[in-house]
């Protein structure tokens, strides 16, 4: 049968933009589409009036698949209980006959390789590729019995878990830490504070300096040439998080482009991903050397201060909003000015302050680095049993 055939209807959304209006109903676009699962961190909202326009068509409903046309083409997220959300532009919602098609082992046939080829195979687009609706619709495709659809997405559902419940902690980690730094080193509430003598506006022992005297900017990093090494794109930043998406990462034997090595924090210089907030904690790095990324990168170094101090520090508001203050260029390709960035007024803290927030912090930071690794690796797992389970050569 073709999709189309299995389900009710799939509507494409419409082709207009929609203002993010900071409160209401999750406005779903391309990026907040995953692999089976909605994307809600950071996502834009909008008001009643633009819910019930946009959807005008079909109102998202929980068991409706949202498609991604572009930029991702081929993601595929279900609508779960309680999630009442509006179509974005380049977005196609499709509705399963829940007679014959379950809407999770759906999703995850769409998301097997065969069905990407067929989908994305065929995509198109002088920048951006896109695919087709009738593509999308007429889309080959043969179902088990329900219950079997039912069995195989259970087995799939259980990885997707356990993985969003590691990212769970991995926010919860984060916040924490980043609530931590606030406390110690923007409202100044450190260990001891309430005895600490005030001198010249400030507490006993912390002194005024310039960001260049606590941080690194491009710190030179010697990599052997002819190595084959690790590459880190833009992509692999999180706009919300310290975690860096390993999936992005590539294999190169140049040297071009930044160095960095674990313990870097990455910020994304160039517009629109400063003001988005890309920014990144280095781990997974395989060489001590360390690995080449993009040129948009400034990395940034402890240099008085630890290495989990210069991230949590590099995402305060102030820092981010100072950053975006200092960037030049032509509309769409400005950026950040290193230059501007080590003038930013920093207080050092004392040795002893430092190091006890280090040994705290570390655990925060190691606690995240685990928790991702088992995300990842459960990821793995899945990705190697969708195909298996949807071709048949796996029986549940």
């Amino acid at each position: 049968m073709t999709l189309n055939e299995v389900c009710e209807f799939i509507v494409d959304c419409p082709h207009s933009t929609a203002k993010d209006e900071g409160d209401g109903y999750p406005l779903i676009r391309t990026p907040n589409i995953g692999r089976g699962r909605l994307i809600l961190d950071g996502v834009q909202r909008v008001s009643k009036a633009v819910f019930d326009k946009r959807n005008a068509r079909a109102v998202p409903q929980p068991g409706d698949l949202i498609f991604a046309r572009e930029a991702p083409a081929g993601n595929v997220a279900v609508i779960q209980d309680g999630q009442e959300v509006c179509l974005g532009q380049r977005t196609v919602l499709i509705r399963p006959n829940h007679r014959i098609a379950d809407s999770d082992f759906l999703a995850y046939y769409l998301l097997s390789p065969e069905q990407q080829y067929g989908l994305t195979g065929t995509a198109n687009g002088a920048t951006v590729a896109h695919v087709n609706l009738p593509v999308i619709r007429n889309l080959k495709i043969s179902l088990p019995d329900l219950d079997v659809q039912r069995r195989i997405a259970g087995v799939l559902k259980a990885y997707d878990d356990l993985i969003e419940n590691n990212q769970k902690q991995i926010k919860l980690l984060e916040e924490a830490a980043q609530r931590l730094y606030k406390e110690w080193f923007v409202d100044l509430h450190f260990p001891g504070y309430e005895d600490t003598k005030i001198v010249d506006g400030l507490p006993e022992g912390w002194e005024k300096c310039t960001l260049e005297e606590a941080i690194e900017f491009n710190p030179k990093t010697t990599l052997s040439k002819k190595r084959l090494k690790q590459s880190i794109p833009v992509a692999a930043l999180s706009t919300n998080s310290m975690v860096l998406d390993t999936h992005e990462f590539t294999e190169t034997e140049s040297n071009s482009g930044s160095k960095f090595q674990n313990g870097d924090t990455l910020l994304a210089r160039i517009t629109p991903c400063l003001e988005n907030g890309k920014i990144g904690y280095v781990t997974g790095i395989d060489s001590e050397e360390g690995a080449v990324g993009s040129t948009e990168f400034i990395v940034m170094r402890g240099k008085d201060i630890n290495q989990y101090m210069v991230y949590l520090f590099a995402r305060t508001h102030s820092f981010r909003q100072y950053a975006i203050n200092t960037m030049t260029g032509s509309d769409g390709r400005q950026r950040a000015q290193v230059d501007k960035l080590k003038t930013y007024p920093y207080i050092l803290p004392p040795k002893e302050i430092i190091n006890i927030f280090g040994e705290i912090a570390k655990e925060y930071f190691d606690a995240i680095e685990i928790r991702h690794r088992q995300a990842e690796i459960a990821g793995e797992a899945r990705d190697r049993l969708l195909p298996k389970l949807m071709s048949g050569e796996l029986e549940v």
